[in-house]
């Protein structure tokens, strides 16, 4: 059994990137440093459009279901139910997105509007800059392991 102390003994300066990160003991706390990280990059780029990539994502779940309801946006992203209402509402202040009353009277669906398909065409070329950004310093390759690799492990945590 192998457990992780702060206390442990390690050739740091080995391990660690140029700038000096800490090196974290868990899986938790490495993606959530990666996440911040990635979350940046995005959110540079978008704020060109008047986004960022929280609502930029949900721009185009919505684009790609049609509609779809908040329990089903919740599920789809992993996302916490209050996090994705404070997104949503953001989003249908804006006017990019509308709600109406499902068939179920406390079910709401949510979709674009006209306005919401021009932002994210607006938004689109900003994103693909991120994109790039990233794919350029890993590399076809590596990139292609990454999607890979980010898709089993959130299927491998979902599980857990």
């Amino acid at each position: 059994m192998d457990v992780y102390t702060y206390s442990m003994e390690t050739d740091v300066s080995r391990r660690q990137p140029a700038d000096s990160l800490f090196e974290l003991p868990c899986a938790c706390q490495n993606l959530r440093r990666l996440t911040r990280v990635i979350t940046r990059i995005y959110d540079q780029e978008l704020r060109k459009a008047g986004l960022e990539i929280t609502q930029f994502g949900l721009l185009t779940a919505l684009a790609a279901t049609g509609e779809a309801s908040q329990k089903r946006l919740s599920a789809g992203f992993a996302m916490d139910s209050t996090t994705l209402t404070r997104t949503l509402g953001l989003l249908r202040k804006q006017g990019w997105v509308q709600v109406k009353r499902g068939k179920d009277r406390r079910e709401r669906l949510f979709s674009l509007t006209r306005a919401g398909k021009r932002q994210m065409v607006k938004a689109q070329p900003y994103w693909e800059l991120a994109e790039q950004k990233l794919r350029r310093e890993l590399g076809d390759a590596r990139w292609k392991q990454m999607k890979e690799t980010v898709s089993r492990v959130t299927e491998a945590a979902m599980a857990a």
